[in-house]
């Protein structure tokens, strides 16, 4: 039996206060991202494999990690790897969307990679797109909307910059052909999680010299030291720094002439939101411009300028957690009845005609013991209802983080409940 109730490797259940938690993750990010003018979208797990395996899509590298299936028709598909590649196709088939489009979309995405903290093979990702815009005025906004939704977070993060032409200049002018671009980068791309050395020794064993591996790597340090972009000409990056630096959020951000993003669908600016005290490593949240891939899908001349961003809802979970946060619950109030079961039911149904959350207990235990599972629940409020509060009309309103008692009439409280009593919205607690 205990075979049969496992999860698959690199899934998990989430419920209670930790299920509290990421909703709130979740309606934050929501609200933060309608608030910057995108809408809604939702699009199919299941895909084509053909349309995530297209050469202008992911890159081979992350197809190892597709979880491939078949249909009864024999049909080839897959479960989407990220929600990029859904956004492209969506547009693709809804030309009338490319003018200027904005469009989120929160879902679950499958990768079969390896297994670490706040990274899962079944994850949520929650995305935001824009696509008809060339100015680089997009992106400072993308990341100043990045500052703002981790500060109501709670969360501090430096967002790392850089820009993919910025990168290949560099590489040119270390001799490396045009055709080996991407493969230089997928490798540059790992600088941050195995190190200079380990980076070296990979593009060593793909056929580039050490010569050429320790020019890449000086230039790399030149610029990065020097803070000089214009070093290698990149005209747009210097506008977005003067963006960032109007916006007020220059010290958020870093310019990392190293930050590579592995994807091949890449084009220009790329940035990666890492935890400033690095309790997690990897990034939270990661996007840049890709400005090929929709005309590329559709093989036509039409131009489908794009930038994106993702954010990743497990690894800010799992950062939360690390930072203390204890989740929230989705009760207000706590109705305990002494014998008063369909009174407690009457006062309930009450109370959630004025959008009080409520939840009644119906188990024959202690009051101790149901005043201890409010506790454990973090449940604000816990109201007593016995036969004298029924008959007074009376009630004793129990504030479980204070223990201060507050006395209402029964018909003040359903016809007008205090406004504390609706706790919708409030941030999550942090443990002790």
């Amino acid at each position: 039996m205990a075979e049969q109730l496992r999860n698959p490797r690199g899934t998990r259940d989430y419920y209670g206060q930790e299920q509290q938690l990421r909703k709130f993750v979740r309606q934050t990010l929501e609200t933060v991202f309608e608030q910057y003018g995108y809408e809604e979208a939702e699009t199919p797990v299941l895909n084509y494999y053909e349309t995530l395996a297209q050469k202008y899509a992911g890159g081979a590298e992350i197809l190892k990690e597709v979880y491939r299936l078949s249909d009864q028709g024999e049909r080839q598909l897959a479960l989407r790897y990220d929600l990029t590649i859904p956004f492209a196709r969506l547009v693709g088939a809804n030309p009338q969307l490319s003018p200027f489009y904005r469009r989120y979309e929160i879902g679950k995405v499958f990768r079969d990679g390896p297994v670490k903290a706040g990274r899962l093979r079944e994850f949520t990702q929650c995305d935001v797109d824009m696509v008809g815009v060339k100015s680089i005025l997009a992106e400072a906004e993308l990341m100043a909307m990045a500052v703002d939704l981790f500060q109501r977070l709670d969360l501090e993060v430096v967002i790392n910059y850089n820009h993919r032409q910025l990168l290949e200049n560099i590489l040119k002018e270390a001799g490396i052909q045009a055709d080996c671009y991407s493969e230089v980068i997928l490798s540059l791309d790992k600088l941050d999680k195995i190190g200079q050395t380990a980076v070296a020794e990979e593009l060593n064993q793909k056929g580039f010299t050490y010569p050429v591996i320790e020019s890449i790597f000086a230039r790399l340090n030149q610029v990065a030291l020097d803070n000089r972009v214009e070093i290698t000409g990149s005209e747009e990056l210097q506008e977005l720094q003067s963006y960032l630096k109007s916006l007020g959020i220059e010290e958020n951000t870093l310019f990392n002439p190293a930050l590579a993003r592995g994807l091949d669908i890449y084009t220009g600016t790329v940035f990666e939101v890492f935890l400033k005290n690095s309790s997690i490593t990897s990034s939270i949240a990661s996007g840049g411009r890709y400005d090929r891939i929709i005309d590329n899908f559709l093989g036509d001349e039409t131009d489908y300028p794009a930038v994106g961003m993702s954010f990743g809802l497990d690894v800010i979970f799992q950062a939360l957690l690390e930072q203390g946060a204890a989740g929230q619950t989705n009760i207000d109030v706590f109705i305990i009845p002494l014998d008063t079961g369909v009174e407690a039911l009457k006062l309930a149904q009450a109370l959630r005609e004025k959008q009080v959350r409520v939840l009644v207990e119906m188990k024959e235990r202690k009051l101790k013991r149901s005043l201890d599972y409010a506790n454990k629940n973090l449940i604000p409020y816990v109201i007593v209802l016995g036969s004298q509060e029924v008959e007074t009309g009376s009630i004793s309103l129990k504030n479980m983080l204070t223990g201060a008692d507050t006395t209402l009439f029964i018909q003040e409280l359903t016809s007008n409940p205090p406004a504390f009593l609706k706790l919708e919205g409030v941030k999550p607690l942090k443990r002790c």
